[in-house]
């Protein structure tokens, strides 16, 4: 199969880790006998500093004329200590997900049995939790209109039946393939667009009988997500809820820097680590590369339909957790951390020897 991925490092830790998941990328093509083709392009702190754009023009055609993108993170404090600017990096990882209408969010939230012990819960709670976090991209606060001056400000929270309906549908189906159970979270008890939300849910409920469809307040699935987090199968919620609820589930397997995500939608999907771009660690080799080289596990199976593939990324790098191949955020007291690069290429060898 012949490939053209689109690579977006970003900021930060960006260029490190996504060095490590391409050379993941490259020694499996090889392995299967896939013609790959990378193509790089700016984004974040990187592309305003160069053109004063966050996603230029022709990053954008880049990711339109690709298969698939990978992408690392964005983000700087200078622009984060500086409420007055008016270009920020995020903006561009935002308008590449509205022009590319990437309006859904897959994040996996599973736990590693090697890893148990690095989560913030005790092992009983976390052991065997593994659920889908399904979030709306493209809608509610973030899209929705805005006001700000020296004494008030708002943000929109503004949803469309269409916007609701195309989100619950893929969320529907993701239950039917994993143990048939959905979450649809929302705050319909305060905000009139979750009570769309819960309707238009509940309108759709009853063509998918072997789904068992409940339904949560975002504060009590916060809660839940912690007392009890092998409750849940697939959650599904707003943009903004999920963007928060996301980042809480991630310290369940102990490291944000373990899980990775897929972004899809109209046009080219994009895969990314959940993580930001720790602008503190940039450089210093120190950055787990494994949620970046899970994200192209993700690209295999789900642009390119590619099963065995991801399933060796997977392995690869179960196999180096086990085995003690790990940066410092996840490796036990006493033992050697091993770097970014230093875990890439024990992955891509061992990919290369399976």
């Amino acid at each position: 199969m012949k490939m053209n991925i689109a690579v977006l490092a970003g900021d930060g830790i960006g260029p490190e880790i996504m060095e490590q998941a391409i050379k993941t990328v490259k020694v499996v093509s090889e392995k299967f006998g896939h013609e790959l083709e990378c193509n790089y392009g700016i984004c974040g702190a990187n592309a305003i500093d160069k053109v004063g754009d966050p996603y230029p023009k022709e990053t954008h055609e880049l990711c339109m004329n690709s298969d698939a993108v990978l992408f690392g993170a964005v983000g700087d404090p200078k622009y984060d200590n500086n409420p007055a600017a008016k270009v920020r990096p995020e903006q561009g990882l935002l308008a590449m997900r509205k022009k590319l209408g990437l309006y859904a969010n897959i994040r996996p939230i599973q736990t590693f049995g090697c890893l148990l012990h690095k989560s913030p819960l005790r092992a009983e709670l976390v052991k065997d939790a593994d659920f889908l976090c399904i979030r709306e991209l493209t809608g509610g606060m973030y899209f929705g209109e805005k006001y700000q001056d020296n004494d008030k400000a708002f943000d929109t929270n503004y949803y469309t039946r269409p916007e609701v309906e195309r989100i619950l549908k893929i969320a529907f189906e993701y239950a039917l393939k994993r143990r048939k159970h959905l979450t649809v979270v929302d705050k319909a008890n305060v905000l009139a667009s979750s009570r769309l939300w819960r309707q238009i849910a509940q309108e759709m409920a009853p063509a998918y009988p072997e789904v068992q469809t409940d339904y949560m307040f975002v504060d009590n699935a916060a809660m839940r997500m912690i007392q009890e987090p092998t409750f849940f199968d697939v959650m599904v919620t707003e943009n903004t809820f999920g963007d928060i609820l996301t980042d809480e589930a991630s310290c369940i397997s102990g490291s944000m820097g373990l899980l990775p995500s897929a972004s899809i939608g109209l046009h080219t999907s994009v895969y990314e680590p959940i993580h930001g771009s720790w602008p503190q660690a940039a450089g210093k080799n120190i950055a787990n590369p494994l949620a970046t080289i899970l994200s192209a596990a993700m690209m295999f199976e789900y642009s390119f339909g590619l099963k065995a593939e991801g399933a060796l990324i997977r392995k690869a790098v179960d196999v180096s957790m086990e085995e003690g191949i790990r940066t410092p955020d996840i490796q036990i007291e006493g033992a050697k951390a091993y770097s970014t690069s230093e875990v890439g290429d024990w992955i891509a060898s061992y990919i290369r020897k399976a």
